[in-house]
């Protein structure tokens, strides 16, 4: 069974973008959220990412 990329439903916190990315990456969604803060201040590229993603990948059907 292949692995597949989904926005959580269940671990979100804004649009589980982070939740669904750590899930298919099989890390804790802190890491994945700490990431995602550094890369909003570290030239303002991680918003249009987390925006860009919450469009693009679907939502989870749990």
């Amino acid at each position: 069974m292949s692995k597949r990329l989904y926005r959580s439903n269940q671990d979100k916190q804004l649009g589980g973008v982070c939740g669904g990315l750590a899930q298919y990456l099989e890390v804790d969604p802190s890491l994945i959220r700490i990431a995602a803060i550094l890369l909003l201040f570290v030239g303002g590229t991680g918003f249009l990412a987390y925006l860009v993603a919450w469009f693009v990948i679907p939502s989870d059907i749990d």
